[in-house]
């Protein structure tokens, strides 16, 4: 049996384009937060079941609620 390997880290926009995530791992992602004109920027490790399923539903692209983006995307918006 062939197993898929996501290779990391990868990436993503919120459909509302409101966050942007890196995400390095399955239990670890960045996210930069667009909040009026402001950026937030956190670092997130997931160790409580809400923030694992998030990084898997940002994975799975679920519900086309998540968009793939590259990585040239992202680092145009980190400071």
């Amino acid at each position: 049996m062939k197993e898929n390997i996501i290779q990391f880290p990868q990436y993503r926009i919120l459909s509302n384009k409101k966050s942007l995530y890196k995400i390095l791992d399955d239990r670890n992602f960045e996210e930069i937060q667009f909040v009026g004109s402001k950026k937030k920027h956190y670092v997130i490790l997931a160790e409580q079941y809400p923030e694992i399923l998030k990084i898997q539903d940002m994975l799975s692209l679920f519900e086309g609620l998540y968009v793939k983006i590259s990585e040239d995307e992202w680092l145009k918006n980190v400071d």
